[in-house]
């Protein structure tokens, strides 16, 4: 499927060609943090299928709990999250932060990863996949 979208300010936009069977939540404590909300919801584009076609996000290095190193891409006038990707050599994978994405209302979540640190409060969703860690 292809999707395209940017940053809320709209100094960056972005095209990418995803499957949409692979969208998903995550609920670990990084994401809440980062969105500034219960969690994060992503589709994934490998390297060659995702493309910024305008402006150049700010990139923000964070250290996950594997000890793994993960860029995180978001517009620094308007602070939109984008992606997250892998640092280093090796085919990446970009993690779209699917809110914003033109099409994010055909983005539906079918796992959903960290339930462990769902929050209490959160309704169960149905029909899902669910693993209490990554």
């Amino acid at each position: 499927m292809k999707i395209d979208g940017g940053c809320h300010c709209g100094a960056i936009t972005y095209e990418a060609e995803v499957d949409p069977e692979k969208t998903s939540i995550c609920h670990c404590t990084d994401c809440q943090q980062l969105t500034g909300t219960a969690f994060r919801v992503t589709v994934p584009a490998p390297e060659s299928d995702y493309r910024i076609t305008k402006g150049a996000p700010k990139i923000y290095i964070k250290v996950v709990a594997s000890g793994a190193r993960r860029a995180q891409a978001f517009c620094a006038d308007c602070g939109s999250h984008l992606y997250a990707t892998s640092v280093g050599d090796g085919p990446k994978v970009y993690g779209i932060r699917v809110g914003t994405a033109r099409q994010r209302q055909d983005l539906v979540p079918r796992q959903q990863k960290w339930h462990r640190s769902a929050l209490r409060w959160l309704p169960e969703f149905e029909g899902m996949a669910t693993t209490e860690e990554q």
